[in-house]
């Protein structure tokens, strides 16, 4: 079996991008504020949008399950405040639970948080239980700067997030640490903000203790952990000029990176450097690459190629990458495949 532990709605209909620019418009003119019963998808207008897309992709590329979230660029916590945020996550959590009770083998649910720029964490928490209790949802994504590219809130280490991990701890479910949209000009959202943070979210983790104090909280770090394996040394360095412990022991049984690099030579470096138990297939289709890579013919994210082509991995491992890393950090999906009889 193969699992993409990096998926998102991407292909939402059009009826859900009018509806949050409508929403956003009315942040200044609130007589143009949105009711979310008027918001109107149809399970006929879900199945097509998946079935012409991710579940098309997914078939003639030999993915069987992709763990399904919200459209990353699309959560924008930084537009409006909490109520602003709260109403859309609620919104596109809904339409990932409708994708994956209309798709059950090919997708599970993973869930975006309602956070905003100088509130409390703890005003996650209801919609975060109630993606894990009603919805079923195996992970949720967590933006590490909720303010779009100016990194005003605290280090992943701080306090200010414990209550998250706490509830993320309760429920055993993983977070992919994914920022969204940046709004500051110097960094471009998927080709610097994204690996920036990812670089940033495993350098907040380094400096602290975080996981001596929460040692079974799972941080799923995407893109391939951004610099990390190209820069393995340095971190390791860094490491052990703080007296940390080998990172081996620091981070790496918290810490997973994903497949979502698009070219052979670094799904080659990370398959060399990091321990197979860290790595999870992941390709972020339909996602921020979309075009074909002149010097190879394929789709840049059509990521199971390099995996198929790294000499770094045998079958077992493959196999690891593929299937088991994931059913290890994602429990609940685990769970979910067994009682189906879909034994690893």
């Amino acid at each position: 079996m193969i699992i993409d532990c990096h998926g998102h709605y991407t292909t939402a209909p059009k009826a859900l991008e009018d509806w949050r620019n409508r929403q956003v418009e009315g942040l200044t003119n609130p007589s143009a504020t949105p009711k979310v019963a008027e918001l109107q998808i149809s399970d006929d207008e879900l199945r097509e949008s998946i079935e012409k897309n991710q579940l098309k992709l997914m078939r003639e590329r030999g993915a069987d399950l992709t763990i399904f979230s919200p459209r990353a660029s699309f959560m924008a916590h930084h537009i409006g405040g909490f109520e602003t945020s709260a109403t859309w996550s609620s919104i596109c959590n809904e339409l990932i639970h409708r994708v994956v009770r209309l798709f059950p083998e090919s997708f599970a649910g993973c869930g975006m948080l309602p956070q905003s720029p100088g509130v409390d964490p703890k005003s996650c928490l209801p919609e975060l239980e109630r993606c894990v209790k009603e919805y079923g949802f195996v992970a949720m994504n967590l933006n590490p700067d909720p303010s779009g590219g100016h990194w005003t809130s605290p280090s992943l280490s701080d306090k200010h997030w414990f209550p998250i991990y706490e509830a993320l701890v309760e429920y055993d479910i993983p977070a992919m640490i994914h920022v969204s949209t940046s709004c500051n000009p110097c960094f471009h959202t998927t080709g610097a903000h994204y690996l920036n943070a990812d670089t940033t979210a495993f350098m907040q983790c380094l400096t602290s203790d975080l996981f001596t104090q929460f040692p079974t909280l799972r941080f799923v770090i995407p893109h391939g952990g951004g610099a990390v394996p190209y820069h393995w040394g340095r971190f390791r360095g860094i490491a052990q000029d703080m007296k940390k412990p080998p990172l081996t022991e620091h981070l790496l049984k918290n810490i997973f990176f994903d497949t979502c690099v698009y070219h052979q030579p670094g799904i080659d470096l990370l398959t060399r450097i990091m321990p197979v138990d860290n790595i999870l297939f992941g390709s972020e289709m339909i996602g921020a690459v979309r075009g074909i890579d002149p010097e190879s013919g394929h789709f840049y994210d059509d990521t199971k190629r390099y995996i198929e082509a790294t000499p770094n991995l045998d079958d077992a491992k493959r196999s690891s990458v593929y299937e088991g890393n994931a059913r290890r950090v994602y429990p609940r999906l685990d769970a979910i495949l067994r009682a189906k009889g879909q034994v690893s």
